[in-house]
Order: C-alpha cells, then structure tokens, then sequence
C-alpha cells in the first residue's frame, strides 16, 4: 500500500488532520495476512518492531529523513512496541498508534447530542491502562480543528510527534498515551481550520492547572480523597432547605488570612483555621469566591480558564477535597461562587480554540462582554451547555460542594445589558430576553434539584440577579428559572444607602427600611452584604455608618440587628463580622489586629450571638422565605425613625418582635403591641455594653399588659436604647 510523498510530509510535518489512517499497523489490501507498521519518531536513524518478548518483527525502513519508518510483517500483529535509536542512543517505546479508541459508542453519542451530563469523565485527561498498558487517554472538543496534538516534556511540545485521533461526528479529538502519569504537564497544540498554528491551549477539562503565571494543564485524578463527610450528604437536604437557619460567611480563600512572608494560605490550613473560626462565629455555611483556575489574582476568581479545577493557589484538587470535608465534619456547608456567564480571551484559554469562535458567540454584539472586556459563552450551542452543565454537576459530584452562587445571572438573562440601541441583537421574536441562557439555567437546575446524578442530593443553586425579573426561585415547571434562593439586591441598596444617611435626615427616607416587605416574599430571598460593597472606591460597611466613633459602631450594631431579625437567609462578607474599618485588599489578610479595639471585639460578639440566636429562634428563621412569617406592628413610625415588627415560626405561639431605632434618641417608655401575653424575653440588644454599646435595657424581660396597642392585643412599655435593635422573643 504506498504512500504517496504528500502523505508522508503531511505526517511529518505535522498536518496530517488523520494520523491513525496512516500509522500504526494497517493490513495490505495486495496481501491478505501481511500488514503494514508505520511510525513517525522524529530524528531517529533506526526503528525496529519487537514482539513484547524481545523479538524483532521487524526493521522498518525509514521513508522520510525527518523520521517516517514503515515495515512490513506477517499477520495478525502482536502487541508490539518500538526500539529506536539516535546515533548511540537506543530506547523502546509504545507506539501510540497500535491503540483502539477510547470513547465508547454511547459516551461519542452523548457528547453529540450535548447531554452528556458527565462529560468530565471522557473529555479531559484520565490516567489508565488500555491493553494492559498505563499511560493517559485524553480528549478534546475542536471540531473545526485540521489537527489537534497533545503536547508536553515528554515530547518537547512538539505537536508532531502526538497528533490526535478525530472521532468524526462529534468533533472530538482523543488519544493514548501510554507511559504517561499523573502530574504529567501538557497543553493542546491546534492548527485551526486553515492550517494556521495557534497559541497552545490549556485543556478546557483539566482536573489541575500549573501555578501562574504558567498555563499548562496537569494530569490529575479526583479519587485520592476518602470522603467521611457521608452524615453530612445525606442530611444537608434539610440544611439547605428554605425552613432552615441559613447564615453564610463569604470569602476570599487568598486574603482572609496570610501566612508567614503574606503567602497564601494552603486549602488545608485554612481547613485548621478558617472552619473552626466559622464554626465559633455561628456561621452555618461557607462562600467561597470562584476557586475556578483563573489566571489574575485581580479577577479574584470571576475570570476563570480552568472552570474543572480549584486554583492550584492553595494546593491540589486533594487538598481542596479535604477542606470541603473538613467543613462538612465542622456542620458547615461549602457554598462556591460559580461563573457561567462569560470568559476572559487569555491566548490559552476557550477563546477562538479551534480557530474559530467555538464557545463564545462569533458577533461581538453576542459575544463579547463590554463590562468586563470578556467574550460570552454561546449558550445555543448544545455543546457549549453541555460543557456548562457538566461542569455544575462536576463541583456537585467530585467535590461534594452543597450549593452553587451563580454569578452575574442578569447579565446572562438579557441581551441587551450594559449595551446601548444597536448594539446589540434580539431574540428571534424580536425582545431583550436571552432565550437560549433561559434554558441553560432552568435545565441546569433541573438536574441540581430534580437528578440524583451521584451527588446525593439535597444541593442548592443561588442566583446574583439583580433585577425584577420574575420567578427566579421558583420551579421551572411553574414558569421560574428554578433556582433555590436569589440574592435581594434591592434590599440591600436600599438599606445601605439609609444607614449612610446622618440620622436627623433618615425620617425622610424610611420607605428604604420598608419597601422591600412589599416584595420579600416573592422569592426566596438571601441578604447580601457581599464583597462587591467593601471594594472600587466604596470602603467598608462600617466606614459608611455616620456620626463619631461611638455612633459609627451603634449604627452598625444596629444595622446587623435589623438585618438578621428581617425575612430573609444571610450572608456577611469577611472582615464586616468584626467592623474593619478599610476597604477590602486581596493582596493581603483582614485587619486581624483590630480585634484589640473593644468596639471591634464587640461587633465580632454581637456576630455570633446574632447568628446563634437566629439558628435557635425558630421565629426567625422557619418562614423566612413565606408572608406568614412577618407582620408589621410599628411599620410607619417615620418621625422616630423607628421599626417594630413581629416574626413567627410554625408552632403556635413561636414569636419575636423586633424594636430597632436609627436614631441618637433613647426611648424610656416606649410603648409597643405585642400579639400574646405573658413573658417576653429581652434576647439580644445590640446596645449591650459587652457589645459596645451604652447598656440601655430592659432588665432582661418585659411582661405584657392586656392593653392593645398598634393592632395588637397585648403592649408592653420598653426602654428602646439610642441607635439599636432589641430582640423580645415569647
């Protein structure tokens, strides 16, 4: 069978788009019972075929100077491998080429229809024995590819020497490897459609990426781990369920603490030392800014290029296992910021990464992200939901991670954001609304809640939306976008901007108190202090309270009062549980030492007894998310500046009310309706001295007069402390 000079300087040169029709063995159509053995080893003088014992099948003839050998044998071909020499140098080595594919039929299948839910486990790198020998199996999506190649040490990245199988239909590029390990570095060399040779790539499946400011892939397995987290798994579905305290600590793994010479943390050091911290605080789950690989510490994560693998800042996928056990065996859950929505154009990265715009949308007015200088994920592309969906189900599966916040979910819902008349292109019926990301999210929280899919459920999904758009939290299978909970920005913006407000002025915008009841239970609903208001010029929660020292703290105190006393999970940024006063620096830990201050030793208290009074308060905590939970009794005292309101759990008689004042003012007798008689415990009160505050109370309880007040039957007169918020539970 001859092989024509073109073919054989394709092979070499290394644009042969088939090199599996050409090397390995092949049997002589001219010659029934004898096949052909070709190879391709770059700048050998001699290569030979030996049976695996030792014996030479045969010396096969070089055909091209730059190291193309054929020979012929007498069939059927053993296993075989290759002895080659250079001058004096002589190894043996496999022959890549002798190998059958390594995507089954349903898998190649799957991945062609774009609902390959587990699609990590053939794409990508995976150490294994194929015909008895180890090595690794890769591979990639390219389908406008001419020629992928793996590329590594081992071979000089050199992609002529391993250029990949395609496996026609789906676009799929694989091969094995044999010989190769875990912790082997690689890339993926590509020529694109029109043989131009790009930027190597990082594999857009690896488990492990190189430290920056190198982008090479690591060969890696996520079965090291022994989980012991099994009581956590199969409990956490009432842990996260709506009824449930849910109090979430967010942070920045980098800069919640430095270690010695301001390096980072390792993922298992901060296991010993930030769990227990969240732990003592009360805090019942842990968010974590994107651990995705990502190549800019400035991003903090929200650009990532390896969405497969936790930064290799802090250590390996192992480590990262480990930490999410260490949480789970604390009682705490492990929440990760997630990025769907858009990518950085970083040469090693999606972008254009056959050549041509594969996982982004090719019109600028589609793909590209003004905001954030990135390109936009063609979610209408089976393919690329199928990477998203799988990679949402990977963090879920192998890392057993309890809840997905999913970032900048409005700039993915319409197409028209942060885009001006013209710029951008409506749906095929003509409106704003990207119909295409709409599904994406519902059938990704479909299989979240709806799928077992190994992850044991009880997993949550969390959605950054920052707009009115309906339905959000509610179940795709009544028109919702079906995630569990949504962030309520609005609350958020319009609480902040009241407490920046200098006290005397607050009468005149107490609708920001109250303006988010008229919707808080349209979704179910977190409050964020999140680290988006403690950075870009906007400094710390504390540094926008007004007034003196004192009054900056009471403001805040009382802040944090009303925030968890009102419907709605929490979630409190780093560093905000303690009152740091500066702005929020990635480059370097929390202002720890502040913790000598007694102000700031307060705040940090006041924290924990928040959080363990909201956990054992069922009133506070059991309708957070439904009406019936919350009723208003003083809900229109302006000129006070002044809230009261009740809150209810599910049993009869289970109540708090809540008494906050955003005034310098002190109240002695203040009178306030109660719904039920009897004894009222004062609870919490943010004005306590060991808090900080000035130690206005109520000597720990007030009883009730059968007097009605405010619309209710019983009353009570309480001393209501300046700039605070007091807790009177039944």
């Amino acid at each position: 069978m001859a092989l024509s000079p073109d073919t054989i300087a394709a092979i070499v040169d290394g644009t042969h788009g088939d090199p599996f029709a050409v090397l390995g063995p092949h049997p002589d159509p001219e010659s029934p019972g004898r096949f052909f053995i070709r190879c391709h080893v770059p700048g050998a003088d001699r290569v030979e075929a030996l049976s695996l014992d030792g014996t030479v099948l045969a010396e096969l003839i070089r055909r091209h100077e730059r190291g193309f050998f054929e020979g012929a044998v007498d069939g059927p071909v053993p296993r075989y491998r290759l002895r080659a020499a250079w001058g004096a140098h002589v190894r043996e080595l496999e022959d890549v080429y002798r190998f059958p594919p390594v995507i089954g039929d349903l898998d190649q299948h799957l991945l062609g229809e774009g609902r390959h839910w587990r699609a990590w486990e053939q794409l990508g790198a995976h150490p294994c024995a194929l015909d008895g020998v180890e090595g690794v199996r890769f591979a990639v999506w390219a389908p406008n590819a001419r020629r992928v190649s793996v590329v590594g040490e081992w071979n000089g990245w050199d992609g002529r020497v391993h250029p990949m199988r395609l496996r026609h239909g789906i676009g799929v590029w694989e091969l094995f490897i044999p010989g190769l390990t875990e912790g082997t570095a690689y890339k993926y060399e590509i020529l694109g459609p029109g043989g131009e040779l790009l930027p190597q790539k990082a594999d857009p499946f690896a488990f492990q990426a190189e430290m920056r400011p190198n982008t090479a892939s690591i060969v890696a397995r996520l079965d090291h781990h022994r989980w012991r987290d099994g009581a956590w798994m199969a409990a956490r579905a009432a842990r996260n369920d709506r009824s449930a305290p849910m109090s979430i600590y967010e942070v920045h793994l980098g800069s919640w603490r430095r270690g010695e010479g301001n390096r980072w943390l390792t993922y298992r050091e901060l296991a010993e030392q930030l769990v227990p911290y969240a732990v003592d605080m009360g805090f019942t789950h842990l968010e974590v800014l994107p651990v995705h690989e990502h190549p800019f510490d400035g991003s903090w994560g929200y650009q990532p290029l390896g969405l497969f693998a936790p930064t290799s800042r802090h250590g390996t996928p192992a480590d990262f296992q480990a930490f999410v056990d260490a949480c789970h065996e604390a009682g705490l859950g492990l929440i990760i910021d997630w990025v769907p929505g858009h990518f950085p154009n970083d040469a090693h990265g999606l972008y254009r990464f056959d050549g041509t715009h594969l996982y982004e949308h090719a019109d600028p007015r589609q793909g590209y992200h003004p905001d954030w200088n990135t390109a936009i994920y063609n979610f209408g592309r089976g393919e690329v939901a199928n990477f998203l969906i799988a990679n949402a189900l990977h963090w879920l599966k192998n890392f057993h991670i309890d809840g997905l916040r999913v970032d900048a979910v409005a700039s993915m819902l319409y197409l028209d954001y942060s885009r001006k008349e013209g710029e951008w292109v409506p749906n095929r019926f003509g409106g704003r609304e990207n119909l295409e990301a709409i599904d994406f999210m519902r059938r990704m929280n479909e299989l979240v809640y709806g799928t077992d899919e190994g992850m044991g459920g009880g997993a949550m999904t969390i959605a950054e939306e920052s707009t009115a758009w309906p339905g959000v939290s509610r179940p795709t299978y009544v028109g919702g976008l079906g995630f569990g909970y949504k962030w309520n920005m609005g609350w958020m913006h319009d609480t902040l901007r009241y407490m920046q407000r200098d006290p005397v002025y607050r009468r005149f915008h107490h609708d920001d108190l109250t303006f988010g009841l008229l919707y808080a239970f349209s979704e179910n609903f977190i409050l964020p202090l999140s680290h988006d208001e403690v950075v870009h010029g906007k400094g710390s929660i504390l540094a926008r309270m007004p007034g003196d020292p004192w009054q900056k703290f009471a403001n805040l105190r009382a802040y944090y009062g009303f925030m968890w006393t009102h419907p709605g999970k929490k979630l409190l940024f780093m560093g905000s549980e303690f009152g740091q006063g500066a702005e929020w620096n990635h480059d370097q830990s929390l202002d720890w030492h502040l913790l000598d201050i007694h102000w700031h030793k307060g705040v940090q208290s006041l924290i924990r007894d928040l959080n363990r009074l909201y956990r054992d308060t069922p009133a506070l905590h059991q309708r957070d998310c439904v009406a019936e939970g919350f009723q208003w009794i003083k809900g229109n005292a302006a000129d006070e500046s002044t809230l009261v309101y009740a809150r209810y759990g599910e049993a009869e008689g289970s109540a708090a009310v809540v008494v906050s004042n955003f005034t310098p003012v002190p109240r002695e007798s203040y009178r306030i309706g109660l719904p039920h008689g009897g004894t009222w415990r004062e609870a919490l009160n943010t004005d306590a001295a060991v808090y900080g505050g000035g130690n206005i109370g109520n000597g720990g309880a007030v009883v009730a007069e059968e007097l009605p007040w405010d619309g209710q039957p019983f009353s009570a007169a309480v001393a209501v402390p300046p700039l605070a918020t007091v807790v009177f539970v039944k």
